[in-house]
């Protein structure tokens, strides 16, 4: 049977890898054209290049997968902010609808990991206490 601190270890992998090889393909798009997801009034906005600016986006992701491995609970509500941001990006840029979906699924992922990580924390905090006695 699979146990919660299972299941949390495989969504902390998943959520600590995917963010950080996302944001290394940033700086070589072999995965998709990562400036081509900005939608024309963002990129407008934007003070540097579209391309430079997804370099930004690479960085952050590759901090936010690490923050995940090594600090689960912060990680996971970092990563859940920054899926919803891009997810409403975007909407409002009015394409990739598909996408925006996905990102808003996989933030409900990222909360669940969250969630679970309170929870191991807690037990673990039970259990020495209850050992202490």
């Amino acid at each position: 049977m699979t146990t919660i601190k299972q299941v949390q270890n495989i969504l902390r992998l998943t959520f600590g890898i995917v963010p950080i090889v996302a944001g290394l393909d940033k700086f070589t798009n072999l995965l998709a054209d990562w400036p081509r997801y900005l939608g024309a009034n963002i990129t407008g906005m934007l003070p540097v290049s579209a391309t430079v600016f997804m370099k930004i986006v690479g960085v952050v992701e590759i901090i936010a997968g690490i923050l995940v491995l090594l600090r689960p609970l912060i990680g996971a509500y970092v990563v859940m902010v920054w899926l919803c941001c891009i997810a409403l990006q975007l909407i409002i840029g009015g394409h990739f609808f598909d996408v925006a979906v996905r990102d808003l699924v996989m933030a409900v992922g990222a909360l669940t990991l969250a969630k679970l990580t309170m929870m191991s924390g807690s037990e673990n905090i039970q259990q020495a206490k209850a050992m202490a006695r």
